[in-house]
């Protein structure tokens, strides 16, 4: 198994889940991942308690030993002492994010890496989708948010040129604005496809004109 993460099983003896290792540089992925163990756990309430509703004392410490094994032993002793989970994650979030001062001077820099982002000639939809998802996460772990229409248009302007058709077309008869991100990325990529396909086509085809050429 990987020193980077351990494995961690439900209570019910169903599919082991592999809780990440926190380190220096992975905090916006690690927080996402462990979010989503907790609460298929049914602890993450520990961290986020729901409005009016006592601690519970056993999720609690459910959710404490959970962050203890996902922490390196430096900062497991930093924290050590806190009793809650809740103040657990908020000081490892402190740690990580910065104070609001300096989440603020986070977030104007990411929205200028935002900003300077653009498709290099090598990527695929799915290539320039992913650094968009990628963005989506670092927006969200400031809890800041990337709006579909802003990642939309951002993904219209800078496809290739021979994409310029497909994008006309979807201005014309869609709502940019409204438009989810997810769905403009797949009728980008099913135009990928079909370009690809008609330039395997032509490629076929040129190699067997210069084959009955040779011959």
């Amino acid at each position: 198994m990987s020193s980077s993460s351990q494995t961690v099983t439900r209570d019910n003896g169903g599919v082991p889940f592999q809780c990440p290792m926190l380190t220096p540089t992975n905090y916006t992925t690690w927080a996402i991942k462990m979010e989503a163990i907790m609460d298929a756990q049914g602890i993450w309430e520990s961290i986020e308690p729901v409005n009016g509703e006592a601690m519970d004392e056993k999720k609690n410490k459910s959710a404490r030993a959970f962050l203890f094994q996902a922490i390196p032993e430096d900062i497991l002793l930093q924290v050590a002492k806190k009793r809650e989970a809740k103040e657990v994650w908020e000081s490892l979030k402190l740690r990580y994010l910065g104070a609001d001062r300096v989440q603020k001077a986070r977030l104007h820099t990411l929205k200028s890496d935002f900003e300077a982002l653009r498709m290099k000639d090598r990527d695929s939809i799915d290539d320039f989708a992913g650094k968009l998802s990628g963005m989506i996460a670092k927006y969200n772990s400031l809890r800041a948010t990337l709006e579909d229409g802003v990642l939309v248009r951002k993904l219209l302007d800078l496809v290739p040129d021979n994409y310029l058709q497909l994008v006309a077309s979807i201005e014309q008869h869609a709502d940019i604005d409204t438009m989810p991100f997810y769905e403009a990325i797949g009728r980008l990529k099913a135009y990928e496809d079909r370009l690809r396909l008609r330039s395997g086509s032509t490629n076929e085809q040129s190699t067997l004109l210069l084959t009955k050429v040779r011959c």
